[in-house]
């Protein structure tokens, strides 16, 4: 017996190639890497949405270093979301109430990390507090860069997780809004 995808996933599973330029488009809002995008793209269908989140883990460990990098410039260093960018700022909403303080320190540090490293201080910040990411960043600045790349690159899988599964439940809100719509039509 075969199963049927769950809602929202049938749309992913099935876009064609003008839907596919979009659909990128909103992979790349969940991750920058470009290679990520088409990866989860290649390998649909999907049956469920872990099976998604499972390719989406893979393909992160997939990236190349270059790829690696282009998905870690698409985020904002902690403490200064994007503006207009919903995910970054809801991501980061644990220093929403950061003192002066703690927004200078971070700043600081921000700067070490990016000297020392290359790149921007990666971490999945949801539900994390100011003071807990100034923490994690203070640790991971002692550690060799291969050993921060591998940090990273985990707390980047985990931020493509909760971003795929964002994108999931908006693809399941739109085909609702979908149907109701089609709904009223015949009426």
């Amino acid at each position: 017996m075969t199963s049927t995808p769950a809602p929202g996933l049938a749309r992913f599973n099935t876009s064609s190639d003008s839907s596919d330029r979009a659909l990128l488009a909103v992979l790349h809002e969940v991750c920058a890497s470009p290679a990520w995008a088409r990866k989860l793209l290649a390998r649909r269908p999907y049956a469920t949405a872990d099976a998604l989140f499972a390719a989406g883990d893979t393909a992160t460990d997939e990236l190349d270093d270059t790829e690696l990098a282009e998905a870690m410039a698409g985020h904002p260093p902690i403490g200064r979301p994007k503006p207009g960018d919903p995910a970054s700022s809801r991501e980061q909403r644990g220093m929403a109430g950061a003192s002066e303080e703690l927004r200078a320190e971070m700043l600081e540090l921000n700067l070490a990390y990016q000297d020392r490293f290359g790149h921007v201080f990666l971490i999945c910040a949801t539900g994390a507090t100011g003071e807990q990411m100034r923490d994690a960043l203070k640790e991971r600045l002692a550690h060799t860069p291969e050993r921060e790349r591998a940090i990273a690159r985990a707390e980047l899988g985990k931020i493509n997780r909760i971003r795929l599964t964002r994108l999931t439940e908006d693809l399941v809100a739109e085909d609702a809004v979908d149907a109701e719509n089609a709904k009223d039509s015949a009426s």
